[in-house]
C-alpha cells in the first residue's frame, strides 16, 4: 500500500503540475519560490493564512525576507511578519510540500495550503494536498530530510 501511495503521489504531482510549473523559473537556484519580480507566494499575504483565509497582498505593502518580497493585505499583517518572519514564512521556501516530500521543488497554488504545528505548508494543487494529507507527519519528515540537499538546486536539476 505504501509503494502504491508513493507512485500515486508521483503521478499526481507530475501530471497535475505541468501548468503551474511554468509560473516560476525552473533554472533558479534560489531557496525561495519567486516570480520574475522576486515576489513569493504568488503575492498572497503569508500572515492571512493564519487567520484561515488566504488573501492576495497589496503590492504597495511589502517586506523582504530571505531574498523574497512578501506582499500583505494590511499594514498590521506586514508589521506582524516583520516582528517574526520565520513564524509566517512558508515551509520549504514556498515550494510545494508534497513535491518536496519526493525531493522536488515545484510551484504552488496559493489556495492549496494547510497549517500544521503553526507552520504554513503550501501545495501545487488540491490533488497534491489530498495525497500529502494521507500521511502529514511522514510527508513532513521526508520533506524535511530532502530540503537541506535541494534548497539551493534548480528545480530542473531535480527531475
Amino acid at each position: 500500500m505504501r509503494s502504491f501511495l508513493a507512485r500515486l503521489a508521483v503521478i499526481i504531482v507530475a501530471t497535475g503540475l505541468a501548468g503551474s510549473a511554468l509560473a516560476f523559473d525552473p533554472a533558479s537556484t534560489a531557496p525561495v519560490n519567486l516570480d520574475p519580480a522576486g515576489v513569493t507566494l504568488k503575492g498572497y499575504d503569508p500572515v492571512a493564512y493564519f487567520s484561515g483565509t488566504p488573501t492576495p497582498g497589496d503590492p504597495s505593502l511589502t517586506a523582504a525576507h530571505d531574498g523574497a518580497t512578501y506582499q500583505f493585505a494590511s499594514a498590521e499583517n506586514r508589521d506582524a511578519f516583520l516582528a517574526d518572519p520565520v513564524a509566517y514564512a512558508p515551509a520549504y521556501g514556498g515550494f510545494c510540500a508534497m513535491a518536496m516530500s519526493l525531493g522536488y521543488k515545484v510551484d504552488i497554488d496559493p489556495n492549496a495550503w494547510k497549517i500544521v504545528d503553526d507552520r504554513l505548508y503550501v501545495q501545487a494543487n488540491e490533488r497534491a494536498t489530498w495525497v500529502w494529507e494521507t500521511d502529514i507527519p511522514g510527508n513532513i519528515s521526508k520533506a524535511d530530510g530532502f530540503w537541506p540537499d535541494v534548497m539551493d538546486k534548480a528545480p530542473s536539476d531535480l527531475r
